[in-house]
């Protein structure tokens, strides 16, 4: 088992001043293997921040980041998924499934994980023809110029088990940390000659107000 922290979005300190409390409770050292970030960090501190949770941070570029050297994307294997990480602008039309896709094949990847609503900070989570595609968020829920609804402060957490990933998705609504549980398997490759589903994507809620909770990692 390997619990590998999904995180973006945070725009600290020029839109927030840091993480949500609740949040910082919960994430201490010793209990993350790997810190998956979508960018948008955005300084230094922040980012020396993550490094006590968890030493092995990966961090794409995001359009506010100010380490220039940041990758614009990065690949990382947990036997036998590969999981693939950019921060979203290469996405367009911006969250667009079939560009999705085009960027899952490019990189050869099972699982995307993008900061593909750059312009609405909110969690999603999408699956379709044998792919995962993650996006968790803002983690501090920081304004959105282009969006006028309210900001829902998210991160994710992937407990890798061989081809499953379960995802714990946490949110901050009303003062309190939601948690819902989404379970992901990467089915065995195709036979050849046997065509694949022709199913539609499937678009997984995100928690709201009232929705039942799912039991944490913790």
């Amino acid at each position: 088992m390997v619990l590998v922290l999904v995180i973006g979005d945070l725009h600290i300190p020029h839109r927030t001043h840091d993480l949500p409390a609740k949040f910082k409770k919960l994430l201490v050292p010793g209990k993350i293997q790997q810190i998956l970030c979508t960018g948008n960090v955005c300084d230094k501190e922040t980012y020396e921040y993550l490094k006590t949770i968890s030493p092995d941070v990966h961090v794409v570029k995001g359009d506010y980041d100010e380490n220039a050297a940041s990758p614009l994307s990065i690949t990382v294997v947990h036997s036998p998924i590969k999981i693939g990480v950019i921060h979203g602008h290469q996405c367009i039309p911006t969250g667009d499934i079939d560009s999705l896709q085009s960027i899952a094949r490019q990189m050869d990847v099972d699982q995307t994980l993008i900061q593909a609503s750059a312009y609405t900070f909110s969690f999603q989570a999408i699956e379709k023809d044998n792919k995962f595609f993650v996006n968790p968020g803002s983690a501090t829920g920081a304004w959105s110029g282009a969006f006028n609804g309210e900001h829902i402060p998210s991160f994710a957490l992937m407990d890798i088990q061989g081809p499953v990933i379960v995802t714990y998705v946490y949110q901050l609504i009303e003062g309190e940390v939601r948690v819902e549980k989404i379970e992901w398997r990467k089915e065995p490759e195709p036979v050849p000659g046997i065509p694949r589903s022709a199913a539609l994507p499937r678009d997984i809620p995100s928690p709201t107000p009232g929705s039942p909770q799912s039991s944490s990692v913790w």
